[in-house]
Parts: C-alpha cells; sequence; structure tokens
C-alpha cells in the first residue's frame, strides 16, 4: 500500500493503490488531492491543485474533495473547523515547523476558537532543534486523538506525560507519544528503511 510516486515503485501500483484509497473514503480517484511535498510551509487550495503542485498544507473548504499528505516520518496534522466546512492535512516534518507550516495552515481558517487539531503517528526520536513560539492568537486545539510527540514553543523532541490534558492552546499540547513510525509495522519509516514507501493522513468533509 505505497502511495508515494517517487520512492522507486512500480507507477501502475502507486496508482492502483491510490485508486482504493480514494474508494475507500468515497470519492472518485481524481478527487483524491495528493501534491508535491517540499518541507515548507506553501498552502495549496484542493480545488485549485494540479499535478505539479507543490506544498505541505491542502486545504479544502467543503468542495468535496479528500485531501492527503505523505507521511514516513513527519508528523501528519488533520486541522478541522467545527463551525464551517473547512478542513487542511498539515505534512509537518522539523523543517516546515521551523518555518511555520502550523501558523500558514491556520492562516485560512476563519473561526480560529474552534479548530480542532488530530495528530498522526511520527518517529520517535526527532532531532530538537528550535521553532518559533505559536502566537497567542492561535486556536486551542482539543485532543482527538493518540499524538506521538510534543510540539511546544521552542521544541519538537521529548515526550511530556500529562493524563489530565485534554486541550491544546498556545502554550503548546503537553502528551506522551503513543504511535511511532519507527517502531516496525504497520507504518514505513524512512529513517529506519530507507528506499521505504509512504502511507498518508487522508481526510474527507462530509456534510450532512
Amino acid at each position: 500500500m505505497n502511495l508515494g510516486d517517487h520512492v522507486g515503485d512500480e507507477p501502475a501500483n502507486v496508482l492502483e493503490n491510490r485508486r482504493r484509497v480514494a474508494d475507500a473514503i468515497g470519492v472518485d480517484a481524481n478527487r483524491l488531492v495528493i501534491i508535491n511535498q517540499v518541507h515548507g510551509r506553501n498552502v495549496v487550495n484542493a480545488n485549485e491543485a494540479t499535478p505539479d503542485s507543490s506544498g505541505d498544507v491542502i486545504v479544502d473548504f467543503g468542495d468535496g474533495f479528500a485531501v492527503a499528505v505523505l507521511i514516513a516520518d513527519c508528523l501528519p496534522i488533520l486541522l478541522v473547523d467545527e463551525d464551517s466546512p473547512t478542513l487542511a492535512v498539515v505534512h509537518a516534518g522539523w523543517r516546515g515547523l521551523e518555518s511555520n507550516v502550523i501558523e500558514s495552515a491556520l492562516a485560512h481558517f476563519e473561526h480560529h476558537d474552534a479548530v480542532h487539531a488530530f495528530l498522526g503517528p511520527s518517529i520517535s526520536a526527532p532531532p530538537i532543534r528550535s521553532v518559533r513560539t505559536w502566537p497567542s492568537t492561535s486556536p486551542r486545539f482539543r485532543e482527538r486523538s493518540r499524538p506521538t510527540r510534543v510540539i511546544v514553543p521552542g521544541s519538537i523532541c521529548a515526550p511530556s506525560p500529562s493524563p489530565n490534558s485534554s486541550r491544546w492552546n498556545h502554550r503548546g499540547p503537553p502528551h506522551a507519544r503513543e504511535q511511532v513510525t519507527d517502531g516496525g509495522a504497520p507504518f514505513f519509516s524512512d529513517r529506519a528503511t530507507r528506499p521505504c514507501g509512504r502511507f498518508a493522513l487522508v481526510a474527507r468533509r462530509v456534510i450532512a
């Protein structure tokens, strides 16, 4: 189930895997949006994406797309606005975090106080690197998943267990890591096995 078309896999197999993902999430394959990721902060509107689009955030404003970021160690983040159809998927490696990819994604949300964040699995031991403190205008994040590492002002490193934490704010989300990509199956890990495939965070907004 490799979804990456840049890691030496057979192109036909990758296309078939992407078709299966699109079918599983309920869209036609041409409505599954995957872009070229560059470890930066560029945001792509799903409605304007082309096969040549590059960036590390895809935003859907309720146009019925399924949006996906490819992962093999970096942190995948889903941002959802509870007060509008807007959602975004974020590919957040340490380079992206240093270049403020999260802030870049949040700039496309109108209702900052209603944004929820969902974190997927990432590498177990990211390097300690400095990142800019999130501004006080950042939304609060309610924990809905199992975060895999901590993102706090000034670092993206060691876990900080806090069983009572149920909400994020601009001071950062203290939480222990639960799932890691470099711990063996079922996830691909570029650091553990290179070359390797890519799995994905895939999201689709269904308005009842």
